[in-house]
């Protein structure tokens, strides 16, 4: 399995969500995209872009002011 990396440091709504949808679909079903991000609404888009988009979200993580978010894509 591999993982595909999103760096969305530095940006603000609504680009880390269209970085990671971008980037979702260049990987096979089953697999995971990481995003980065510091945008702190990060914390309510990405759950609600995942359910609305089907993708499993595995985990979402603060760390001093930065997020890690790993998605799945649906096999």
């Amino acid at each position: 399995m591999s993982t595909r990396t999103v760096d969305a440091l530095g940006t603000y709504c609504p680009v880390p969500i269209h970085l990671i949808a971008r980037a979702i679909t260049t990987v096979a079903p089953g697999e995971d995209v990481t995003l980065f991000a510091d945008d702190p609404l990060v914390e309510i888009d990405l759950p609600a872009w995942c359910h609305e988009s089907g993708n499993e979200l595995i985990e979402l993580v603060a760390t001093a002011g930065e997020y890690r978010g790993v998605v799945r894509r649906p096999a």
